[in-house]
């Protein structure tokens, strides 16, 4: 695959075949056809394509490389390309690389990865915000020979004393009427480095009694004297979002610049920008609301946080909402894109429950993940009259709601291993698994009943004795007595050992937007988020899993083997659906 864009190509071709040859991208990236709860942002596209039938559309992904997408990330990626592909437009991603201090390559090659990931590859191309420098230079230029802009000498905490409140309006620095040769020779100064950081801007000149206070002279360039990851030490000034994103739009011939909603009131600046340079074809910027879920967050500044301080495995945690700690939890693209469609596209702020998250990867993987067999907390089970030397196959069904999915057999023997919950010496009301005087099922093999208990020194089980049915094999009893209960089984001889990763919510608040006054994320740091069960028994094929396959674990819930650490399993979500199904 060969990358377009608009100078030195910085993500490799490799790329792109790894990302497709791992985790199963290539066949996962198709996404459900689903509406949502809407999309107004369509209707404004249809609106301008009845205004202009030959417009061709355009639209963008502008991501900050100084951190990794997360799952919000995936809204805008959604909306965006959604819309090219709609429409048979274009669709470009942009590194918005216009800010040195805390970007890297690190971050620009996960961002394509994620890109792919998702099977929404830039068919527009692949640009960066920092090839447009010169351009914006000499933007910056023509504003202040129109005297639409001036080099300000004010600092930074006087440039907010003078911008005023929302009800006061602000005052003019005394240094805005400066003239045009002043500040295009001051300007220069500026970019040849002849000043310290922080001690001149460039502004615009718009309106500083505006009821909009991104009107009131914004910052348009400040000085950094900052090495960049792609330009070098080329620059020591750089320009600000506000002023650069309109004209990289403009440059590429974006036609939709389809943004969250924090940007609504930045719009007329937008639009400033475009129209006091002339460019002929004007992007129109729309916003919609951003995506948030429940017990996480999407603070990129809090998440590299964790990630620094170590409370996490790294950006792709499996607990994180990072794109690559979903793959890595065993999230498909498909389940993705079908909560962002499902959560829908509209400007009002909500929170979406990540029950509903939760709904779209366990519908999915219902349909799709073999099923396998894993006891995760193991006792010892001996059927004392099954013979010592035999080993007999059993057949399950790797899909009961898919006869096209086929079997596998599983071997079974004298001694097994079945989940510790399911015996109980002392078992509650309505417990339908092995008891004393109790009889149960063996998935797919023989029915079978309590004998007796070994115990340790300290009083907990060591084995348990029982005798099976040896005519019932896996049909019903010969004297038609019921068996209500059905519980998993290994053979302790074949069954392969695994550790398994049982992952929480990260966060104990729900929203955590709503933190109480004087306290802060880490107040509510879920303590449970993890916990590592070691030395699990499960079935002989499971020791061949590949790192990104996905699993139903029978009784259990869903899980992944790592892609980080081989012989671990990720639990993806369990088997019971909170999410509530009337009026999806």
């Amino acid at each position: 695959m060969s990358i377009k864009n608009n100078g030195e190509n910085t993500v490799p071709d490799s790329t792109a075949a790894s990302l497709h040859a791992a985790d199963g991208a290539a066949t996962e990236s198709e996404a459900p056809e689903t509406e949502g709860a809407g999309n107004f942002i369509h209707e404004i596209i249809e609106e301008d394509l009845r205004a202009d039938p030959e417009l061709k559309i355009h639209t963008r992904f502008p991501p900050e490389p100084n951190g990794y997408l997360h799952i919000g990330s995936a809204k805008a990626i959604r909306i965006n390309s959604r819309a090219a592909a709609k429409y048979g437009g274009l669709f470009n991603l942009r590194y918005d690389d216009t800010n040195p201090v805390k970007e890297g390559d690190e971050y620009v090659k996960s961002i394509y990865e994620d890109l792919l990931w998702l099977g929404c590859e830039p068919t527009g191309g692949v640009y960066y915000g920092s090839d447009y420098f010169d351009k914006c230079y000499e933007f910056a230029v023509k504003l202040i020979k129109d005297g639409k802009a001036y080099v300000d000498d004010l600092t930074a905490d006087e440039m907010r004393e003078y911008r005023g409140t929302l009800t006061e309006p602000g005052k003019e620095s005394p240094y805005r009427g400066r003239s045009v040769d002043e500040n295009l020779d001051l300007f220069v100064g500026l970019k040849n480095g002849e000043f310290p950081d922080g001690s001149r801007t460039l502004r615009a000149k718009i309106d500083m009694a505006s009821p909009n206070m991104n009107m009131r002279d914004p910052a348009i360039y400040r000085i950094l004297h900052t090495s960049h990851h792609r330009q070098g030490d080329k620059w020591c000034i750089y320009p600000l979002y506000d002023f650069a994103h309109p004209i990289q739009d403009a440059l590429e011939g974006i036609t939709h610049s389809l943004c969250s909603i924090e940007f609504e009131n930045h719009r007329p600046l937008y639009e400033w920008v475009v129209d006091s340079i002339g460019f002929e074809k004007k992007p129109k910027q729309r916003e919609f609301a951003r995506l948030n879920v429940t017990h996480t967050v999407m603070s990129k500044r809090y998440l590299r946080q964790l990630v620094e301080t170590g409370l996490v495995d790294g950006w792709d945690d499996p607990r994180m909402p990072t794109l690559c700690g979903l793959r890595r939890r065993g999230y498909t693209p498909s389940a993705i894109f079908d909560f962002v469609d499902r959560a829908g596209v509209a400007k009002a702020y909500s929170v979406v429950g990540i029950e509903l998250l939760e709904h779209c990867i366990r519908e999915e993987l219902n349909r799709t993940a073999p099923r396998r067999v894993a006891v995760t907390s193991p006792v010892k089970l001996i059927i004392d009259n099954y013979p010592e030397d035999r080993t007999e196959w059993f057949e399950l069904p790797n899909n009961p709601g898919d006869p096209d999915a086929g079997t596998r057999k599983l071997p079974f023997t004298r001694e097994l291993l079945i989940e510790s919950d399911d015996f109980a010496e002392v078992p509650p009301p309505r417990f339908f698994r092995l008891k004393p005087g109790g009889e149960v099922r063996l998935m797919g093999a023989y029915i079978v009943k309590f004998v007796s208990l070994e115990k340790n020194a300290d009083g907990t089980v060591k084995a348990i004795h029982a005798e099976a049915d040896l005519v019932s094999g896996n049909g019903s009893p010969s004297d038609g007595r019921k068996i209500k209960g059905t519980i998993h089984w290994l053979s302790e001889k074949y069954a392969a050992r695994r550790d398994v990763m049982v992952y929480d919510h990260l966060f104990t608040l729900e929203n955590v937007d709503d933190i109480p006054e004087g306290k802060t994320y880490g107040d509510y740091l879920n303590p449970d988020s993890v916990k590592k069960l070691e030395g699990c028994a499960v079935e002989p094929s499971l020791a061949e899993a590949k790192p990104g396959e996905r699993f139903q674990f029978v009784r259990n819930g869903y899980y992944v083997a790592d892609s980080k650490h081989p012989g671990v399993f990720n639990r993806i979500v369990g088997l019971k659906d909170s999410f509530p199904k009337a009026g999806r």
